[in-house]
């Protein structure tokens, strides 16, 4: 309620300084032909007077009194002109003054109760820190959530497959400690739409694991949990996003998840910071920094950054792009292969320096196939698949990629 009166007092305010400058201007100083009217009319009765003592003529009075009264004509004239042209009336500078008033005053309030949040007490900064906190504290488990959500459709599967995973299913019930076994039943699991089953898994192969467990056990378990709780990042959820990013705090796909928990929380103004470091420290091409990108506007907008950078364009990926390879055919064929070659090698130099992307390593795979370096593609898929084990989304592109090479396993 404070900050309504607030808004109609400096409306108010506003619309006073406005209403007295108006109707001050009215009252403009007298007309110079008035002070004129009055010369003129001393200067005729002066005339009567030097008539009556004998001072003048009576025909050179008659001239002077028809000069003086010519004049008296046209100053009246001029100073009504200038009245007329003074401006609205009084009464048409109080109804303009009422309009305004009610445009500022009332526009103001209504704006306020479009845009604010009209009914809610003062919020300091300190209150709202406190609830954020409270709001993290207090939110529903990760069962709590998975029964408010709406239940996950998962796809249909093909026969085979769905006999493949079974059987899967069977043979890790009956050898509770095969690490791979659990390690494959989260993966298909998750592939078929199966989120809850496919965390169940992974939190066997982190038992499993011990101490050992990497940071990408930690990061896949968070994301299958978040996928069963239809994007809510629940505290069981944000525990297994800290263990991955205490293990590896530059973990792409944690530092989103972490992001998104924290703007759940209350805390926007910490997501976008968050959400904006991991974007600058992404691959080109990674899955996770699209979908960043895709929220991070609304998101400076709840976090009070009106003057954020725009994040919305992707970089362009290094290495041979189709544009590349388009620009490569209508070379001859000597000048395709010299011009493929030197991509193809700063490609390769860069990935075994600084490393990169899925989609990078599936460039490098592919132009390799064009060169026909068969054996040199194998290996570079084989360095790959060892690189991304347990990235079942990684693994996809590298497969394609190996079979757009010829090199299919």
């Amino acid at each position: 309620m404070t900050f309504w009166v607030l808004i109609f007092l400096i409306a108010l305010l506003i619309a006073s300084f406005l209403g007295f400058t108006l109707l001050r201007g009215r009252r403009t100083d007298e007309p110079t032909a008035a002070y004129d009217l009055r010369v003129y009319r001393e200067q005729l009765a002066g005339v009567d007077r030097d008539l009556a003592r004998g001072v003048i003529a009576d025909a050179d009075a008659e001239r002077v009194r028809t000069e003086i009264s010519r004049r008296i004509l046209a100053a009246d004239a001029q100073m009504r002109g200038e009245v007329d042209a003074a401006g609205p009336s009084r009464s048409a500078s109080l109804i303009a003054l009422i309009l305004m008033a009610a445009i500022l005053v009332g526009g103001g309030l209504a704006m306020y109760r479009q845009m604010g949040a009209a009914g809610f007490p003062d919020m300091p900064l300190s209150a709202r820190l406190e609830m954020a906190e409270q709001l993290r504290e207090n939110r529903p488990s990760q069962t709590e959530a998975e029964d408010m959500a709406t239940p996950v459709q998962a796809p249909p599967l093909e026969e085979s497959y769905e006999t493949l995973l079974n059987r899967l299913r069977e043979t890790v019930a009956e050898r509770p400690d095969d690490l791979q076994g659990h390690i494959l039943l989260a993966q298909h699991e998750t592939n078929a739409g199966n989120f809850k089953a496919g965390y169940e898994a992974q939190s066997r192969v982190i038992a499993l694991s011990g101490a050992n467990a990497p940071a990408d056990a930690y990061a896949d378990l968070a994301e299958m949990m978040i996928l069963a709780a239809g994007g809510y990042v629940s505290p069981e959820a944000e525990e297994a996003l800290r263990q991955a990013l205490d293990r590896d705090p530059t973990l792409g796909p944690s530092r989103y998840y972490w992001g998104q928990m924290l703007a759940q929380t209350g805390r926007p103004d910490m997501a976008y910071r968050v959400w904006v470091e991991t974007l600058r420290d992404a691959p080109a091409g990674a899955p996770w920094a699209d979908a960043i990108r895709a929220q991070i506007n609304e998101l400076a907008f709840r976090a009070g950054v009106f003057n954020a950078p725009d994040f919305s364009a992707a970089p362009e990926a290094p290495g041979p792009s189709q544009d590349d390879m388009n620009a490569a055919a209508e070379l001859s064929p000597e000048e395709r292969q010299d011009m493929i070659r030197g991509m193809v090698e700063r490609l390769s130099d860069r990935l075994a320096t600084e490393g990169g992307s899925p989609e990078e390593w599936a460039r490098l795979i592919a132009a390799l196939g064009v060169l026909g370096e068969a054996q040199r593609a194998i290996a570079i898929r084989d360095e790959a698949l060892t690189l991304f084990a347990g990235n079942s989304d990684a693994l996809e592109i590298i497969d394609a990629a190996a079979l757009q090479a010829g090199i299919a396993q």
